[in-house]
C-alpha cells in the first residue's frame, strides 16, 4: 500500500495523528503522499514505523532502498519469493 492510499483510508483525524506521531506536520505528510516533496529515508523508516509496515522504506523509496538498506535486500527477495510460492 502507498502513503496515499494509507491515508485516504485513515479516519478522520487519522492523518493528523501519523503526522504527529511522525513528527512532521500534516501539510508536510500530504506533500510526501501527493509527491510533491521527496521523502527522507530517515522519514521513510518513521511513517514504517508509525504504520506498523502496511506503508514500507521499500514502497516509499522503490529506486533507493537497496542502495539505502542493502541488508533488507535478502529480506525483501525472500518475501517475494515466498508469495511467487502461494
Amino acid at each position: 500500500m502507498n502513503l496515499k492510499q494509507y491515508i485516504q483510508n485513515l479516519p478522520k483525524g487519522g492523518a493528523g495523528a501519523l503526522a504527529n506521531e511522525i513528527g512532521i506536520s500534516p501539510s508536510y505528510l500530504s506533500q510526501m503522499a501527493s509527491g510533491v516533496t521527496n521523502i527522507s529515508p530517515e522519514n521513510a523508516v518513521k511513517i514504517e514505523t508509525a504504520t506498523k509496515g502496511k506503508v514500507s522504506r521499500c514502497e516509499l523509496l522503490p529506486d533507493k532502498w537497496e542502495a539505502i538498506w542493502p541488508e533488507l535486500s535478502q529480506q525483501h527477495l525472500f518475501a517475494q519469493r515466498a508469495q511467487q510460492v502461494v
